[in-house]
């Protein structure tokens, strides 16, 4: 990647961040798909950016782990605090925390699925709700397992596309 190139994509994930990357998470918060979120949002986001920031988000919350919760007793939570100095210069320091996988996770490979075997992984998403479909398909899911935080959604997703 050229030096323009990197230069123009930071600045574009600044931008889109400043803009709207709090009003995305609130959203995701609440519930809603990356297509609802698009459909709410006044500043011009791709549907993938918003995917993605949900998709941190959701790691970032623990909703979704990398890594089978049974084997990971504690992962390691980063957060930045703004510090203030006596004369008044304003720094952020690095908290690091341990926090405890809590609650049951479902075991989900969509993005392996997808991969793998296209035509099935298409009727599978066929057979759901519009909005859990688009909860699926607005994600970018990896191509291994990863584990969902078990919810009311994820419990029809999971009923009707593990059948």
């Amino acid at each position: 990647m050229e030096e323009g190139q990197f230069f123009q994509k930071a600045l574009a994930e600044f931008t889109t961040e400043f803009a709207v990357g709090n009003e995305i998470r609130a959203l995701a918060d609440k519930g809603l798909s990356v297509e609802e979120i698009h459909d709410r949002l006044s500043f011009p986001v791709s549907r993938e950016r918003i995917g993605g920031i949900v998709w941190e988000y959701a790691l970032k919350k623990g909703i979704i782990l990398l890594e089978d919760p049974t084997t990971q007793s504690e992962r390691e939570q980063i957060t930045y605090e703004k510090v203030q100095n006596a004369y008044g210069k304003v720094s952020f320091r690095q908290v690091r925390r341990s926090v405890q996988a809590d609650g049951e996770y479902l075991a989900c490979d969509f993005g392996k699925m997808a991969y793998q075997d296209r035509k099935e992984y298409l009727d599978r998403l066929s057979r759901l709700k519009p909005k859990d479909r688009e909860y699926i398909e607005g994600l970018p899911w990896p191509l291994q397992t990863v584990y969902h935080r078990r919810d009311d959604r994820m419990d029809r997703i999971y009923s009707i596309f593990y059948k």
